[in-house]
């Protein structure tokens, strides 16, 4: 089908054939047999990595185990000396950049993101330190969302996100940690249509809250969640429709915590590991 294609283009077009791709928008592509490996380098297989490094004199930074330390809480106004806003935004477009191909610091890149406007002295250290857990912000309240989706072995599409409004218990933000998650599927499976593979089974999603899944299932309006806004329940329908199903998983079992919160170094390397996030020797 793909010779087929490339020789209507051809015939259609001026187009040559470079073959399989090996180098796209700063990321190489190396395509093995069941296996497709993403990195970041620059010519002369220089890593983007130790780019970063350079450009903010921390070539001779000691290593860390985690690209957060559990025990670090940030707000807007922390009383720390202010830092050059342009300095601190370019090292943060710099590691959104690396997140391409390492979604195991996407959440603290997109966390400390949010200070781009007071950053300080500590977001600073915090930002340098990286090269839904409850009531996550403590300006705002306001909790984080995150999920990822596999393919074989491998993540292919992952995403953390503050959540829009303030959850009153950590079931609501679960169930709200859900529903996006059913909005992605519903994309991804209209994606797997237009390439020929139509879902016919319900697509897991894996959730380590029970009190969230037990509301998905249940229509009837109650206390606990007669607050809740009206579009949380689209999630009810879609679970109700087929579309998808709402699956407990322990939450050590959960890879989504990745992408949600600072974790112990052992569940860290652990859950980097199960995404494909590795080595290319």
């Amino acid at each position: 089908m793909i010779d087929e294609f490339k020789q209507e283009m051809v015939q259609a077009f001026e187009m040559t054939d470079l073959g399989l791709m090996t180098y796209f928008l700063g990321i190489e592509i190396k395509q093995g047999e069941n296996q497709v490996f993403i990195c970041q380098r620059k010519y002369a297989k220089r890593k983007y990595a130790k780019e970063i490094l350079r450009k903010f004199q921390m070539d001779e930074c000691k290593a860390v185990s985690t690209p957060m330390n559990q025990r670090e809480k940030f707000i807007n106004e922390d009383g720390a000396d202010k830092v050059d806003e342009g300095y601190y935004r370019s090292l943060i477009g710099c590691l959104m950049y690396l997140t391409a191909t390492r979604p195991d610091i996407i959440f603290v890149v997109s966390f400390l993101s949010r200070f781009m406007h007071c950053a300080s002295e500590v977001h600073l250290r915090a930002a340098k330190r990286i090269l839904s857990d409850w009531a996550g912000s403590y300006d705002d309240m306001k909790s984080t969302s995150g999920y990822c989706f596999n393919l074989g072995s491998g993540v292919f599409s992952w995403c953390t996100k503050k959540q829009e409004i303030v959850a009153q218990s950590t079931a609501e933000v679960e169930f709200i940690a859900a529903t996006a998650t059913v909005n992605q599927v519903l994309w991804l499976k209209k994606i797997l249509y237009d390439l020929h593979f139509q879902q016919k089974n319900k697509i897991e999603v894996l959730v380590d809250n029970q009190a969230a899944i037990a509301i998905a299932n249940n229509p009837v309006c109650h206390g606990k969640t007669k607050h809740f806004n009206i579009k949380l329940y689209f999630l009810r329908e879609m679970q109700q429709n087929g579309e998808v199903n709402l699956v407990y998983c322990k939450s050590e079992d959960q890879l989504a915590d990745m992408f949600i919160k600072p974790l112990p170094i052992s569940k860290f390397e652990l859950l980097r590991k199960r995404i494909g996030v590795c080595s290319s020797s």
